[in-house]
This record gives C-alpha cells, structure tokens and sequence, in this order.
C-alpha cells in the first residue's frame, strides 16, 4: 500500500541485477532485499502451459533459434539458461508460472504477471490460468496487449490490470480502455503531462527502469501506485533515507 513517504517497490524480473532474470533465485533474491513484489513475465509452451520467461524466442538466454511456443515444456525445461560463455555451467532453467505462483503463495508475495505476445495465439491457455487462480494480495496482470487485459477482466475481474504504454498510447483518451485499472510506463514518461492524464481518466500508474537516482521517487504523485525496478535495495533505501529526514 501507498503511503506519502513511500511507494511499493517491484524488483524486475526479480532481483535482476543480482542473478538471472525471471529465475526462481532472482525472485528469492528480491525478497531477501526487501522487495514489495516481483514482476515476471509469462509466455506459453506448445501445449499451452505457462513459463516464466521474457523473450518469444530462446536464443538470448539458451542459445536456441526455436520460439518458446514452439516447444513442449519437457523440451524447454532442458535448455541451460545464461549468457553464452556461463551457459555450460548453469544450473539455471525455465520454471513454470506453477512453481512460482506456490513460492509466490508461501511468501504472499505480490506478483506484477505480465503477459507475453506468444498468449495471444493461445487465449484459452491465459483463461485455463485465470481459472480458480489465487494470488497474494497486491498482484496484478500487465502487458503491452490489451487483448489479454481483456481476457483477464473478462475471467477474472477482481485482479488488477495493467496496460504498459508505448509511444502510440493516447494518454487522453486513458478512459475508453475499460479493461484497464492502471498504466506502466518508462520513467520517461514521469512528466506533468502524463501524470495530469492519468488523474484526469481515473487511472493509476507505476514506472519502470527506475535505478533510485530520480529526483522524483522520494516526492511521488499521488498517481503513482508503484516502481518497478532491477536495483529493489536501493529504491528502497532511499525512500527511507527520504522519509526519514522528512
């Protein structure tokens, strides 16, 4: 929860600085600094089984030119994960939304689940997902495709979601997408204009690539709902630093 003196802190694809991104280590790390929640990312295996992991293809982190939905999860699981010249070694591999989710549970650690381009050729795998589904209080779903947001309000409308912006996003015009609770937006975007459009249409924001050097992050706008970052232990410590002088 917001309060005037500080704001959640998401660690990015968990405490990505620290050990492989979107890895059960990265989010365990995260917790260990202090982290208010994870943001992951979730793509689907060929027979439509949730996993963690950013990119539609596999060559950046296994060395492979097949696409995630390509693969069985049997297959998937077996690749190595890491940059090229650590790869031999890692014990490193893709895990299911699952096995997050219960770690996720034991901790109730809220969970920032952004859907990935390769749900929208398999709809019917995000509503297999959403079914029954039990998260720690504070999640909430993200993505770039409102389509999916869509399909979660649609199956699951006590969650919050969230649409990430790109240049094309009117920001005026914030209201008609009624799928839609909040916005994640590069830090970038942390301007009176935005900002002003986000109170005008009702909704509320979090931003990304934070690094705790913005002036900003220690006197939020009451908008702002959330940061999202790879460096949780330093955002954190200096909303503190901040709060504590106040």
């Amino acid at each position: 929860m917001c309060s005037d003196d500080y704001v959640p802190v998401f660690a990015h694809r968990g405490a990505s600085a620290h050990a492989l991104e979107n890895s059960l280590r990265a989010f365990e790390k995260a917790w260990e600094l202090g982290a208010d929640g994870i943001e992951l990312d979730i793509q689907v295996s060929k027979e439509g089984v949730p996993v963690v992991y950013h990119d539609p293809q596999l060559s950046r982190l296994a060395g492979s030119n097949k696409l995630v939905n390509e693969c069985s999860l049997e297959q998937l699981q077996r690749f190595k994960l890491g940059k090229p010249w650590k790869r031999f070694f890692s014990t490193y591999k893709i895990s299911t939304f699952e096995e997050v989710l219960i770690w996720a549970n034991q901790r109730q650690m809220p969970l920032n689940i952004e859907l990935k381009s390769t749900m929208l050729e398999n709809t019917d795998a995000l509503i297999r997902m959403l079914k029954g589904l039990k998260l720690p209080v504070g999640s909430h779903f993200s993505s770039f495709h409102y389509e999916l947001l869509k399909v979660v309000k649609q199956h699951a409308p006590q969650f919050e979601t969230a649409l990430i912006a790109t240049k094309k996003l009117n920001w005026d015009l914030l209201r008609d997408y009624q799928a839609i609770d909040s916005v994640h937006a590069h830090k970038k975007y942390y301007k009176p204009r935005y900002l002003e459009a986000c109170v005008a249409n009702e909704k509320k924001c979090r931003f990304y690539a934070i690094d705790s050097s913005e002036k900003f992050i220690v006197n939020p706008h009451p908008v702002v709902i959330g940061w999202i970052t790879d460096f949780p232990d330093k955002v954190i410590k200096e909303q503190k630093r901040a709060a504590s002088i106040k």
